[in-house]
C-alpha cells in the first residue's frame, strides 16, 4: 500500500505507541480491564468483517470499469505488467520464506495469536454476519465491473453508483476504521502481553522485517535489471536505480504515492522514457503496482504460519497471491486499503484469526514507508519496459490516466 498515512496525526506512530503501551501495560491491568479491551477487540473484529466483502466490492468494481469498453492496447498491456509484476514479489517472498522462516522462526504452541487459545474471553459479543463471502465478493466484482464497460458509458447511472459506492467505503475506512484501529492493536498487544506471549512474538518479528526490508531492495534490482534489457539509453540496472534514488527518498519520507508521483514522473524521464509514456505509466502504475505491498504480506502471513504451526503449500499460497493481486486494484488510495482489502482472503484462504489478522495490520503499518518506496521506484522500470513497446507509436487513443491517480 502506497497512501496509507495520509492524514495527521501519523497513524505509523499511534500504531507504535499502542503497541508499546500494550506491551506494558499488558504486565499490570487485572483481569477485568483485559477482558474490557478483548470485548471491544471482538466487537471491532466483527464489524471488520463485515465491511471486508464490501471494500472488496467498493475497490475492484470501479477499478475493472475504469478500464472501459475502448481501453487501448498501452493500457491493457500495463494492467497486465504491473499485476505481473505483484505476483511475481508476492511468488519470490514466498520462496524466500518457505526457505529461511523455517530456520529461525520457532513454532509456539501456545503463541496466543489464535482466539480459541486464550483463557481471556470477552465480556459480550456482537455477532455481524458479512451479507457476502469473499470469494463471492471477487466475482461480483469482475462481474459487475466488466459489465459496466459493456453496457454504461463513462457518465452512466451504474459507473456513477460504482464510485459512489467505492466513496462511501473510503469514508468508512478513513473515518471509522482507520482512527479505531491503534485501540484495536493496543487490545490485541495488551491480550498478548497479559498472557505473557509478547516477548516471543516481539522477539521473532523483528527478523522478519529485516528478510522483508532486503528483499525489498532484491526485488528493485531484478526489476530494474530487466528494465535494464529494454531500456534505449541506460544499459546498467545499477545506473537506473541511481536515477530512481529520488523517487525512492520521497516516498520512505512521506509514505505516499500521491506526493511521490511528481518526483517519480521526473526521474522516470530521466532515464529516458518518453514523456507522453512516463505520463500515462507513472499515474497508473501508482494505483495498480502493488510489487512492495505484496512483499510485505506474503512475508508475514508465511511467517505467523509458520509460528503456528498451521500448514500450507505452495498451491495454497499460489492461490492466495493470485487473489490478493487483484484485491488490491485501487487499494492504494484509500488509508489501510491494501491491508483491509487482503484481509478477507487472509481468512478465507489461509485460515487466520482475528488476532493474526491485527498482528498483520500492526506489522504492515509498521513497514509502510519501504513498501511504498518498493512500490513507486518499481514503476520506473514498468515504465521503461511499455516504452520500449509504445515509446515511437503515435496512439489514436491516449487513456486518461488521471482517475487512477
Amino acid at each position: 500500500m502506497k497512501n496509507i498515512i495520509s492524514k495527521k496525526p501519523n497513524l505509523l506512530v499511534l500504531i507504535i505507541l499502542a503497541i508499546l503501551s500494550g506491551v506494558l501495560c499488558g504486565n499490570f491491568v487485572n483481569e477485568g480491564i483485559a477482558r474490557s479491551f478483548i470485548t471491544f477487540n471482538s466487537i471491532f473484529s466483527n464489524f471488520l468483517g463485515f465491511c471486508i466483502p464490501l471494500i472488496i466490492i467498493g475497490f475492484v468494481t470501479p477499478a475493472i470499469s475504469d478500464l472501459g469498453k475502448g481501453a487501448g492496447k498501452m493500457l491493457l498491456v500495463t494492467v497486465l505488467l504491473a499485476y505481473g509484476v505483484t505476483l511475481g514479489a508476492g511468488f519470490l517472498s514466498y520462496f524466500v520464506g518457505d526457505t529461511f522462516f523455517t530456520q529461525f522462526i520457532d513454532y509456539v504452541p501456545d503463541s496466543g495469536l489464535s482466539d480459541d487459545k486464550s483463557s481471556l474471553n470477552p465480556y459480550f459479543t456482537i455477532n455481524i454476519s458479512p451479507v457476502i463471502d469473499i470469494m463471492s465478493a471477487l466475482v461480483l466484482s469482475f462481474i459487475l465491473g466488466i459489465g459496466i464497460t459493456q453496457v454504461s458509458s463513462s457518465q452512466g447511472m451504474l459507473k456513477k453508483i460504482a464510485i459512489e459506492f467505492k466513496e462511501i467505503i473510503s469514508w468508512i475506512i478513513s473515518k471509522i476504521i482507520v482512527p479505531l484501529l491503534p485501540l484495536y492493536i493496543f487490545g490485541m498487544f495488551l491480550k498478548m502481553s497479559f498472557t505473557g506471549e509478547a516477548n516471543v512474538i516481539l522477539s521473532t518479528f523483528y527478523k522478519v522485517i529485516l528478510v522483508i526490508f532486503v528483499l525489498h531492495l532484491a526485488w528493485l534490482i531484478i526489476l530494474y535489471t530487466i528494465g535494464a534489457l529494454f531500456s534505449r539509453k541506460v544499459k546498467n540496472p545499477l545506473k537506473l536505480i541511481w536515477k530512481m534514488l529520488p523517487a525512492y527518498f520521497t516516498a520512505l519520507g512521506t509514505s505516499s504515492s500521491a506526493a511521490t508521483i511528481p518526483v517519480t514522473l521526473k526521474q522516470t524521464i530521466k532515464m529516458g522514457v518518453n514523456e507522453d509514456i512516463a505520463g500515462f505509466t507513472v499515474p497508473l502504475c501508482a494505483t495498480i503496482n502493488l510489487s512492495g505491498s505484496a512483499l510485505k504480506i506474503v512475508s508475514c502471513a508465511l511467517a505467523l504460519m509458520v509460528m503456528e504451526g498451521m500448514t500450507y503449500d505452495f498451491g495454497t499460497f499460489a492461490y492466495f497471491i493470485v487473489m490478493m493481486g487483484v484485491a488490491l486494484v485501487a487499494a492504494p488510495g484509500v488509508p489501510g486499503g491494501s491491508i483491509m482489502a487482503a484481509l478477507g482472503l487472509l481468512t478465507s484462504i489461509l485460515g487466520f484469526s482475528d488476532s493474526n489478522c491485527a498482528l498483520m495490520i500492526a506489522l504492515y503499518i509498521a513497514m509502510d514507508s519501504f513498501g511504498t518506496a518498493c512500490n513507486v521506484t518499481g514503476d520506473g522500470a514498468i515504465a521503461l519496459i511499455i516504452d520500449r513497446f509504445f515509446g515511437n507509436k503515435n496512439s489514436e487513443e491516449k487513456p486518461q490516466t488521471l482517475e487512477f491517480a
